[in-house]
């Protein structure tokens, strides 16, 4: 699909921008302009989200903000948190937005790339051997486990704390429903790339994830023509170092994935670069860069855009059904990027040092 053949489109994609704290507004603010230089027929409404919300309405996911998520094709979402909120009762932190629209959404599917692009192997703390070509996929499930087990903390609390309690706890559980269907998506996803699917848990250790073993290993009989392996997290931890080349597809219980994409994500130099999409069983999508709000650098101009601009040509490709639009953004990353352009996070010698909306117009002029 050519740029003219954007116009015949007669459908208008909603799209709901949630900018949220911190660097949200700032690198939200490129991937619209980035959306915007495609001429595409979307339209965008801006609402608040996490600390922003709690500040106007005194709450981190107002009513009005969850009814436009729910209504819109796609959520564009910034970040949320900063330390100022640490001290509000945990239903009231800026994070709970998220996990409320992972709830109230359905978003169980959670997809995090690692790719590292020829450009940035030597950002990498890897040696270039290790990571060179490196383009893995995890798929971490995102409405079970620990985060969303019941009970969760009955304690009694004082300002956010638990002075003097004398226990805390969360429980950890899955359903077969929810194992099985994150199961298929992996299985799914990985016979569009290497066919190779390793699925990690800790079945030595916690009966919830024998449960997850068991499960995964009889959804995986329906996929012959792809490989699956089981590894315990903690060793999984370790070949992400040692040899992360060796994986393709990874998928995980929703704690183990939010641990082993962050190490993930910074195998290719810098979390700044890696965007992610959560998907319901409708492919209404939430994406977001990999990294959080950054409060110690909000305002000031310097942080990377790009994870949250590919994360919008995620949302192209998965929820619009726009892959031709989200090749032509990721394309232009890599000119970019090819160009020699850096912000502060990817920068090494002999480069040139961009700020926020620089990088966002660069990405802009490459598209034309």
């Amino acid at each position: 699909m050519g740029r003219s053949s954007y116009k015949k489109m007669s459908k208008t994609h909603r799209i709901a921008v949630l900018p949220g704290d911190g660097i949200g507004t700032e690198i939200v603010a490129e991937a619209i302009k980035v959306l915007h230089a495609l001429k595409l027929p979307l339209q965008l409404d801006t609402a608040p989200v996490g600390g922003a919300a709690y500040e106007l309405h005194g709450h981190p996911l107002p009513p009005a903000t969850l009814a436009l998520a729910k209504q819109a094709d796609a959520v564009l979402f910034g970040a949320v948190g900063d330390w100022k909120y640490d001290k509000l009762d945990r239903p009231l932190r800026p994070e709970q937005a998220i996990l409320g629209l992972r709830r109230e959404l359905g978003l169980f599917a959670n997809f995090r790339p690692a790719i590292c692009y020829p450009q940035l192997v030597g950002a990498s703390s890897l040696k270039p051997e290790l990571i060179a070509g490196l383009d893995i996929l995890i798929i971490r499930e995102l409405t079970g486990d620990i985060y969303f087990g019941q009970p969760r903390g009955r304690r009694t609390a004082v300002d956010g704390h638990f002075p003097g309690a004398p226990e805390a706890f969360d429980t950890m559980r899955y359903s077969r429903p929810e194992v099985e269907r994150i199961a298929h998506v992996a299985f799914q996803a990985a016979r569009k790339r290497s066919k190779r699917v390793t699925s990690v848990d800790k079945a030595n250790v916690l009966e919830t994830f024998q449960f997850w073993k068991d499960i995964v290993t009889e959804v995986g009989q329906q996929y012959p023509d792809v490989e699956l392996d089981h590894m315990y997290v903690d060793n999984a931890a370790m070949q992400l170092v040692k040899a992360p080349k060796k994986f393709d597809v990874l998928v995980t219980g929703n704690m183990f994935g939010d641990i082993l994409s962050d190490e993930a994500a910074m195998l290719t130099g810098s979390i700044g670069m890696l965007p992610s999409a959560s998907l319901n069983a409708s492919n209404q999508g939430l994406y977001e860069p990999s990294h959080g709000s950054a409060p110690d650098i909000a305002g000031k101009g310097i942080a990377n855009p790009l994870a949250t601009i590919l994360s919008a040509a995620m949302m192209l490709r998965f929820s619009l059904n726009l892959p031709e639009a989200a090749d032509r953004i990721e394309a232009a990353v890599q000119t970019v990027l090819a160009q020699g352009l850096r912000t502060a996070d990817i920068y090494s010698e002999g480069s040139t040092r961009v700020g926020t909306a620089q990088m966002g117009d660069a990405v802009v002029a490459a598209l034309a």
